[in-house]
């Protein structure tokens, strides 16, 4: 006899069916499984043996023979070893029902006592499900408050093998996990303990940060040391916006099947800020090994890299940014798979001026040869350069500023920060609401275009710019982008001269 059971192969953020097809005869006893299944499938025979024997029966003593199809998907992980259980034990009347089977996904590895473990990519798997009309799906109970935050299909949460045994036979009642609500999970950045109520210096460096979190603007900083690089990076993090329920989705996914998503963080709900040290590797950064798993730059989706130091790292890895900048997205290829990942983020980089940090330092001497700070620099490459938005030197503060004295009070906070680039999100939201736009940053030339409408004044002002400073096509755009974000900061309609020179005065570094 010959029937199927239902699951799902994750090759990251790639879902298929999976069609469990399982044949039992009279012939010699053996288990086999058949098409592309990897050594931890292979191994899942003894697992299932272990675990029928300890929660309800022994394995038939006949001629096992289970088909994964399709065949040209390769199967990976071991997530199907209920489905083949199921299998098993419908064919042996164990499960004397089919009822709850059908429209069913089926996703857990058996322990060899029969319990249920938690596997990863239960997120996109769900989602999945969802999508292709089923109506359940069986998870292990530490995998189903992952799982509740999707809606329109129910999710079923099962300790072992002989629980999900008594509820296929309708011995113990159907219980569907109550759904989570994204609303609870909500953070308030007034626990947090940065806020850019503490800096009362780096005005120029605050206001930059401010337009770069008011859409998605890439931003580099050169300054020498005690310029308050690191504490201006971490609370940075402070002002970005909420996330939404379909944005918290989409990055858990991506945590999800990179199994860093827990019980008691089942959801990415705050803007994720990724800071890597300058060894690490192109690898590492882009996606790891023969197993092309999703890293740094994928991590780092909806908003913020933050690259310390960026002159130590090697310009080879930094050249592999060149690409995810520009599309928002990575391509991941390996020796026998190619995968896409999402990639948009803002890109934050600290670099210091010279070898010796203190070329631009008034009260230090630089010791570094013009060829040293030549060859330093130069690991920016300019097509990498042309890709940024926000170039802006940040001064040394001196120590005499210091004091427990400072009066904090009149300094400026996130919260009122936050509150005002909100403003300028949601601006641009209504402006691309029947587009696939969701900030200004990701416009095209033909969008620049439409929603950047210069007057002849401010037009005139870019056009001498752009000549004297020898800016490139790219540039162009950006500028007018960046305008767009400032206008919106100001709650203007239009994009007027004092903005295209604000945008301008952050190209710097480009002069």
């Amino acid at each position: 006899m010959i029937s199927l059971v239902k699951s799902i192969a994750v090759n990251w953020l790639q879902s298929n069916i999976i069609e469990v097809e399982v044949d039992i005869n009279n012939w010699l006893p053996s288990f086999t499984i058949v098409w592309l299944p990897d050594q931890g499938i292979q191994e899942s025979r003894e697992r299932i043996r272990s675990a029928l024997k300890s929660s309800w029966d022994k394995l038939p003593a006949s001629r096992i023979t289970v088909n994964l199809a399709p065949a040209d998907i390769r199967k990976t992980w071991p997530i199907f070893d209920l489905a083949i259980a199921i299998w098993i034990l419908l064919n042996s009347w164990t499960i004397k029902s089919d009822e709850f089977v059908k429209n069913s996904i089926f996703l857990w590895e058996l322990s060899l006592d029969g319990k249920l473990r938690s596997v990863w990519w239960i997120l996109p798997a769900t989602i999945w499900a969802k999508e292709k009309w089923f109506k359940r799906i069986f998870l292990a109970a530490s995998n189903s408050k992952e799982a509740s935050f999707i809606p329109g299909i129910d999710v079923i949460s099962v300790e072992n093998l002989s629980d999900l045994i008594e509820i296929l036979n309708k011995e113990k009642e159907l219980k569907i996990y109550e759904k989570s609500d994204f609303s609870t999970l909500s953070k308030d950045i007034s626990n947090n303990k940065y806020d850019f109520r503490y800096i009362i210096w780096q005005n120029h460096a605050k206001r930059a940060m401010e337009i770069a979190r008011a859409w998605g603007h890439n931003i580099i900083m050169n300054w020498p040391p005690w310029s308050w690089k690191t504490l201006l990076a971490k609370t940075f993090s402070t002002i970005l916006p909420e996330m939404t329920i379909d944005e918290a989705i989409e990055v858990s996914k991506i945590y999800s099947i990179s199994g860093l998503l827990t019980d008691e963080n089942p959801l990415i709900i705050s803007r994720p800020f990724r800071s890597v040290h300058h060894t690490a590797s192109s690898i590492s950064i882009i996606g790891w090994w023969t197993k092309a798993k999703p890293w740094e730059i994928s991590l780092a989706h909806k908003w913020v890299l933050f690259l310390d130091e960026i002159l130590e790292f090697p310009k080879n890895v930094l050249e592999v940014l060149r690409q995810p900048l520009e599309d928002h997205e990575i391509t991941v290829t390996r020796v026998n798979s190619s995968f896409v990942y999402p990639a948009k983020f803002i890109l934050l980089w600290a670099m210091n001026p010279c070898p010796c940090w203190y070329l631009t330092d008034p009260d230090k001497e630089c010791i570094c040869s013009p060829r040293d700070i030549k060859n330093y620099t130069s690991r920016l490459s300019w097509p990498l350069l042309d890709r940024v938005d926000i170039f802006i030197e940040v001064p040394k503060v001196k120590t005499e500023e210091f004091s427990s004295k400072n009066d904090y009070s009149s300094v400026e906070d996130s919260v009122s920060i936050k509150a005002r680039v909100e403003k300028a999100r949601l601006i641009q939201l209504k402006r691309f609401t029947w587009t696939k736009l969701t900030s200004n940053s990701e416009m095209s030339s033909k969008d620049v275009s439409k929603y950047c409408i210069l007057d002849s004044e401010s037009e005139n002002l870019l056009q001498k710019a752009v000549n004297n400073m020898n800016l490139s096509a790219r540039s162009y755009y950006r500028i007018l982008k960046l305008a767009r974000t400032i206008a919106d900061l100001w709650e203007r309609e239009n994009i007027i001269k004092q903005d295209i020179a604000e945008a301008l005065s952050y190209r710097k570094m480009q002069d």
